[in-house]
């Protein structure tokens, strides 16, 4: 971990560099005044050198002057550093979590991860800043003062000494409780944002079903589990600094009786023991320094223990004789798939499926029975547990996953917008798309005049996740920006279950317009949207029980007239795909 850790310094060697000897001479300045104080007793004082005794003050003033531009220095320039290693590993992990597969994101909820990209990089670059200054300066500072009281007095020096090795034990056993309470804390805290990320996203349908409360009730879990997580660390750190702070009183105790002894036994003079009192400070400080760094430790490394954690996932990766999918025909064929998220309970169970190019195939039935996953797993989003999919003949496993995902275009129930212009968001079809094939797609997806009503046309800003348009807006965007990439293969995932009539309509027209001459795959709920599917397959509980168009199916008279009795009864339109 520590290799991983120090990798972050490398493109800031210069400036890390400048930042360590800067800390160097203010700790070497540090040691100037006991020096002074010890001359000025021994030398200046005695013999009445009033001149030297004011040219050592100034002196003194000079190199505190100095200090103070260093320290000006090293405060902002060794946090500059931090923030520019925070900024890294923050584009990092965002990169890496854009390597990740579904199944991460289906274990990980959205507000802890946001915490990980956040609170605790920000405690991962205070310790990047203070970690290495705090070691060095602490280090100069603890060995230059040892030096330096030898030389007043070498044994009162080794009976201080004596205490530091009951110092560093009472802090090694404290440090373990204070990380395993931090960690817990850190913990609570992603949870906390985790539960606030999911209630502010569906603030709509909370106040839609007055249920402010069992949200709060909801967000006071973790809120509680936060406190008691709080409490625990904070309790864990009180002992850490009571136990650490009493054994540093002890130097002074230490300082006050065996100094008294040598100097009531002439060992040293009154002016050499008034030095020591001061110059102890030069050992006591910087061991306070370090006990105080502890905690900030335990921040930085929790955080960047957590960071690692992501970073050591595994990304989707393609096999090493992938090879890309090019000049794609459209056909499609699943064989003997099984599959299962890793609950042990298999969501396929030996499913085979032949799409001809060009051909419109439905897949009907039960909620759960498995049509969504057939959906996921034709782009790669998960990986298969047995059988093949073929495109065009190629197994999906030995095909680039870009190439494949670039052929494939897919339009949902819940359409997912980003933040930004209604261009922004066609425009995520295709990102080098000129303008005039922005509007073509949008005309085809016949939400253009819409557009062209408002009063920023396509510079519109749409909110976070579409939350200024109508749902109907929503989906006939999204199918804009299916035009716009214009994939050979299309995958139609209840694209329409959710919109009224009228409205279906008007965007079923475009979905026929975006349908001709693609290899598709609908899902649906209503007969409207399967009547001219080449094929209809039936799927429950993870089979293809059933198969052919919707008159044979009906004269079969099995689970799908059924449906049809239950579901379609009322959908039957003509005018569908």
């Amino acid at each position: 971990m520590l290799k991983r850790f120090i990798k972050y310094y490398k493109p800031h060697k210069l400036m890390f560099a400048l930042d360590m000897l800067a800390s160097l001479l203010i700790s070497v300045i540090g040691m100037v005044y006991p020096i002074v104080t010890n001359r000025m007793l021994n030398d200046l004082i005695p013999n009445r050198l009033y001149r030297e005794i004011i040219l050592a003050g100034l002196v003194v003033l000079a190199l505190y002057v100095i200090r103070m531009l260093l320290r000006y220095f090293v405060q902002y320039y060794g946090h500059i550093i931090g923030v520019r290693m925070q900024a890294q590993m923050r584009s990092d992990l965002f990169s890496h979590l854009e390597k990740l597969p579904y199944t991460f994101f289906d274990n990980h909820e959205t507000g802890s991860i946001l915490t990980r990209l956040t609170s605790d990089l920000f405690e991962v670059s205070e310790l990047a800043h203070h970690g290495p200054e705090n070691l060095f300066i602490c280090a100069v500072m603890i060995v230059g003062s040892f030096v330096y009281l030898c030389t007043i007095d070498l044994y009162l020096t080794l009976i201080i000494f004596a205490c530091v090795p009951l110092l560093a034990a009472v802090s090694l056993i404290m440090r373990k409780k204070m990380r395993d309470a931090f960690t817990e804390r850190r913990k609570s805290t992603a949870v906390i944002n985790a539960a606030t990320e999911s209630s502010i996203t569906g603030i709509r349908v909370t106040k839609a079903f007055t249920n402010s409360e069992k949200e709060l009730e909801k967000f006071e879990v973790g809120n509680r589990q936060f406190v008691d997580a709080s409490r625990k660390s904070y309790d864990a750190m009180g002992r850490f600094h009571a136990s650490t702070s009493f054994v540093t009183d002890v130097f002074n105790v230490i300082i006050l009786i065996a100094g008294g002894l040598f100097l009531y036994s002439g060992r040293i003079n009154f002016a050499d023991y008034s030095t020591f009192i001061v110059s102890v400070n030069m050992l006591i400080s910087p061991v306070n320094t370090l006990i105080s760094f502890v905690e900030q430790y335990q921040n930085g490394v929790t955080g960047f223990r957590r960071f690692i954690e992501i970073m050591d996932e595994a990304p989707e990766e393609d096999a090493p004789d992938a090879e890309p999918l090019n000049n794609v025909r459209g056909d499609i064929e699943l064989s003997h798939v099984t599959f299962s998220y890793g609950d042990g309970r298999e969501v396929l169970d030996d499913v085979s499926l032949k799409v001809n190019r060009g051909e419109i195939v439905a897949l009907v039935g039960p909620s759960g029975g498995g049509k969504t996953t057939i959906c996921h797993l034709i782009p790669a989003f998960y990986k298969l547990g047995e059988g093949k999919i073929l495109v065009d003949g190629r197994d999906i496993s030995k095909i680039t996953l870009d190439s494949l995902r670039r052929n494939i275009g897919i339009v949902q129930q819940d359409v997912f917008l980003f933040n930004g212009s209604i261009r922004d968001n066609i425009l995520y079809g295709r990102l080098d798309a000129t303008d005039e094939e922005v509007i073509e797609a949008a005309k085809r997806a016949n939400i253009h005049d819409y557009v062209m009503s408002l009063e920023k046309g396509y510079d519109t800003e749409i909110g976070e996740r579409g939350v200024r348009l109508s749902g109907g807006q929503k989906q006939r965007l999204s199918i804009a920006r299916v035009f716009l990439k214009d994939p050979a293969i299309l995958i139609l995932d209840e694209a329409t279950s959710a919109l009224d009539n009228t409205t279906e309509i008007l965007i079923q027209q475009a979905l026929d317009e975006l349908c001709r001459g693609r290899t598709t795959i609908v899902v649906a709920h209503r007969l409207s949207t399967i009547k001219r599917a080449k094929e209809i397959a039936v799927i429950s509980e993870g089979r293809i029980i059933e198969k052919g168009t919707h008159g044979e199916l009906m004269a079969l008279g099995g689970t799908y007239k059924q449906l049809y009795s239950l579901q379609f009864r009322d959908d039957e339109t003509d005018g569908s795909i």
